[in-house]
C-alpha cells in the first residue's frame, strides 16, 4: 500500500552506519475510544490498519528501510503486546526486537534500545520514528530524511529533528520554533518548543516559522547517549550494567524487569529534549500529508482527505475471539464508521 520514493541512494547503498528504531511500545490511550473491539480489547495503534491491509507499524518499517538497511531496522516493543508483534519478525531481524518489560515513559524506552543499538554499532547514525503515523505522500518525507542523514554523516549536526510544515493551526500538536536561518545542510538551531498552544498562539507560530513537532529524528548514537549520561547517570549505569549482564538479550529478563519496577517515568520530550534544546536541530519537511492520527477527529481528517479506501468486509484473526479486522488487523476505517454512529453528533468531529 504504501509507496516510498527516496531522493538519494538505496537502501543497498547508504552508509552502513544508518540504524532506525521504531518506537512501538506505546499504549495509544488517545484514541482508545477508537480501537476497543466489542469484545472489550483496547488494540494499541500502532498494530491497527488505515486501509485493511499492513498495520500502522508495518508502514513505519518500512518507511525506515526507505534510508537504512533492512537488517539495520529495530523496534522497541512491550513484553504485553506480544500477542500483535510476534509477526514482526517476518520483517526485521528477531534479534532488532528489544522488548520493554513495562512501561518507564518514553525517556527508558528510548535509552533501552539506544543502548543495544550503540553497543553493535558505536558510529551508529540512528532515525528514530514512532510507529503509528500515516504519510500521504511517503516520498517527500523519504527524501527528507535521506538528507538529514546525509547532513549528519558530513559532520554538520549531531541530533536532528525532523519539523513538518503545517497545513493548518492545529491546536492538538506540538511546535518547534527554528532560530534563525538554516545552515548549508537546510537545517537550523531551536529558538523553543511550544506544546499544544490555543489558536491565536498556533497562528502566530506559523507565522514565525513555525513547524509541527513529527518526533522524528535523527541522531549520532554517541551523542545521545552522551545526553542521557548528563541528565541520568545512575540509570545509564544501571541499565548498561542489568544489560551486560543477560548478554543484551533483546527479550530482556528477569534482571531488566527489576530494574524496570524500579524506574522513574521520565519523558524523553520534557526531560532530554527541552533541557538540552542548543544540542538539537531541525530540518523543514516540505507539506507531506503527515498526521499522528492522535484523535478520532485526525483519523477522520486522513480518511476525508486522503485515498484511502474503506473496505467494508470484515475478518477474524486466528485465536482471537471477537475481535473484527479487515486484512488482518483492526481496520480504523471501520471503527471510525462505527465509532461515530455511536457518539452524540456534536462530539463526533470534536473528539
Amino acid at each position: 500500500m504504501m509507496n516510498v520514493a527516496t531522493s538519494g541512494s538505496s537502501p543497498k547503498s547508504v552508509n552502513p552506519h544508518r540504524w532506525a528504531l521504531v518506537l512501538a511500545a506505546g499504549e495509544g490511550r488517545r484514541l482508545r475510544s477508537l480501537t476497543t473491539t466489542p469484545a472489550g480489547i483496547s488494540v494499541p495503534k500502532q498494530f491497527c490498519s488505515l486501509h485493511g491491509g499492513s498495520s500502522l507499524l508495518d508502514d513505519a518499517v518500512r518507511r525506515a528501510q526507505a534510508i537504512v538497511m533492512p537488517q539495520h531496522v529495530c523496534a522497541v516493543v512491550a513484553a504485553d503486546h506480544r500477542h500483535w508483534w510476534t509477526s514482526l519478525s517476518e520483517s526485521i531481524p528477531l534479534a532488532n526486537i528489544i522488548v520493554q518489560p513495562d512501561n518507564r515513559g518514553t525517556a527508558n524506552g528510548l535509552l533501552l534500545p539506544l543502548l543495544h543499538i550503540f553497543r553493535r554499532d558505536p558510529e551508529a547514525i540512528l532515525l528514530v520514528l514512532p510507529s503509528d503515523h500515516y504519510v500521504r505522500n511517503e516520498g517527500v518525507l523519504a527524501a527528507t530524511l535521506a538528507d538529514t542523514a546525509a547532513h549528519l554523516e558530513s559532520g554538520c549536526a549531531d541530533i536532528v529533528m525532523l519539523g513538518l510544515t503545517p497545513e493548518e493551526a492545529d491546536t492538538e500538536l506540538g511546535y518547534i520554533l527554528p532560530a534563525g536561518g538554516a545552515d548549508v545542510g537546510g537545517a537550523s538551531h531551536i529558538s523553543s518548543f511550544a506544546e499544544k498552544p490555543d489558536g491565536p498562539q498556533a497562528r502566530e507560530l506559523i507565522g514565525q516559522g513555525g513547524l509541527w513537532n513529527s518526533f522524528i529524528f535523527l541522531a549520532r548514537a554517541s551523542a545521545l547517549v552522551q545526553l542521557f549520561e548528563r541528565q541520568f547517570p545512575e540509570i545509564v549505569m544501571e541499565m548498561r550494567g542489568v544489560l551486560e549482564h543477560s548478554g543484551h538479550d533483546p527479550q530482556g529478563g528477569p534482571s531488566l524487569a527489576e530494574l524496570y519496577r524500579r524506574l522513574p517515568v521520565i519523558d524523553f520530550s520534557r526531560d532530554v529534549v527541552e533541557r538540552f534544546a542548543r544540542q538539537f536541530k531541525v530540518m523543514r519537511v516540505p507539506p507531506c500529508g503527515w498526521s499522528d492520527l492522535g484523535t478520532p477527529r485526525r483519523v477522520a481528517e486522513v480518511l476525508n482527505r486522503a485515498e484511502v479506501p474503506n473496505r467494508g468486509r470484515r475478518s477474524h484473526r486466528a485465536g482471537v475471539s471477537g475481535e473484527r479486522y479487515v486484512g488482518g488487523f483492526l481496520d480504523l476505517a471501520s471503527q471510525y464508521l462505527e465509532w461515530q454512529s455511536q457518539v452524540p453528533a456534536s462530539r463526533g468531529m470534536m473528539t
